[in-house]
């Protein structure tokens, strides 16, 4: 499910209501939001719109037994579309008082969801309540009670969400699409083989001091944001002898990863790049795996990305 809201609380509350409760059927062929769970518990859940984020009230303190999501108010925008991403503001609040705990109204920062196949199969709850929500709708999401041992604090969490947007999502590119860049001497040497994998040469390469990022082909795509997800080919490599120890182009698929869940090097790296672009990484040991080892990738590291698409 990407990184919806891990901006004010771990992805695992999200998901602890995995198993969807009670939920009504849409009665026309096109999709329509639909509503889930312990219903019940947030009848007297009111939400007022405001400038920012809007006024919220409810009975205290406020617990779910299961994932629960309500339409509170509906918009008047198009219907989100499976494929595209449902772009949201959130106010997040404690069951027990309503104390805040995190507000993406007031920072600006909308969160892009993806109404996605991932999603289905990871939260089919949250899934079945975006698909076919207008936008300028307001949907409650509770999640019931968390114990300690799993990281919760045994209360249950309310999320308000304004739906702003809706975005097509591009499909990925098959290979980077772009203009070449002639990269600066003492950069490990990158050329293809016959089948388009990347060679990475890093004869003669000092250690960095820093994440060194450098285009070989700029793409033209939107540019990748901290908290994307994205669709990308790769090759890495140790720079102390030039031992491969991870490829996508061996698995024979493109690889989906958030970049808030990647090593720091990456993260830097690849922050501001855009989709399309091939990308050339020179990582030090301290933003990659420190002294640990991780498989056979050891110390700085050099890699070769392929940014396909954002998810």
């Amino acid at each position: 499910m990407r990184r919806l809201l891990a901006l004010l609380l771990p992805l695992a509350l999200l998901l602890a209501g995995c198993a969807s409760g009670s939920s009504s059927s849409p009665s026309s062929s096109q999709p329509t939001s639909q509503n889930a769970g312990d219903l019940n518990a947030l009848s007297s859940l009111k939400v007022t719109p405001a400038a920012k984020a809007p006024t919220v009230d409810f009975a205290k303190p406020l617990t779910v037994s299961s994932l629960t999501v309500k339409t509170v108010q509906d918009g008047t925008g198009a219907a989100i579309k499976a494929g595209q991403d449902a772009v949201v503001s959130v106010l997040a609040l404690k069951g027990t008082d309503g104390s805040v705990l995190g507000d993406t109204f007031a920072s600006g920062e909308s969160q892009k969801v993806p109404v996605d196949d991932s999603l289905q199969q990871q939260n089919s709850v949250l899934y079945n309540a975006l698909l076919g929500a207008k936008v300028g709708s307001y949907l409650a999401y509770a999640t019931p009670p968390v114990d300690p041992e799993q990281g919760g604090d045994n209360t249950t969490t309310l999320l308000i969400l304004k739906i702003t947007d809706a975005k097509d999502v591009p499909a990925p590119l098959s290979k980077p699409e772009g203009d070449t860049v002639t990269p600066p001497a003492g950069l490990p040497k990158v050329t293809e083989d016959s089948k388009g994998v990347p060679q990475i040469d890093v004869k003669g390469v000092a250690k960095p001091t820093d994440v060194v990022a450098q285009d070989l082909i700029k793409g033209k795509g939107a540019a990748v944001e901290a908290s994307d997800t994205i669709v990308a080919n790769y090759v890495g490599v140790n720079l102390s002898d030039g031992t491969k120890f991870d490829s996508s182009y061996d698995r024979g698929t493109p690889a989906t990863f958030s970049l808030g869940q990647v090593i720091e090097g990456w993260t830097k790296g690849l922050t501001g790049k855009t989709v399309g672009s091939r990308v050339l990484l020179v990582i030090p040991a301290a933003q990659a795996y420190g002294d640990q080892q991780q498989g056979q990738a050891k110390g700085d590291l050099v890699f070769v990305v392929d940014i396909l698409g954002i998810k």
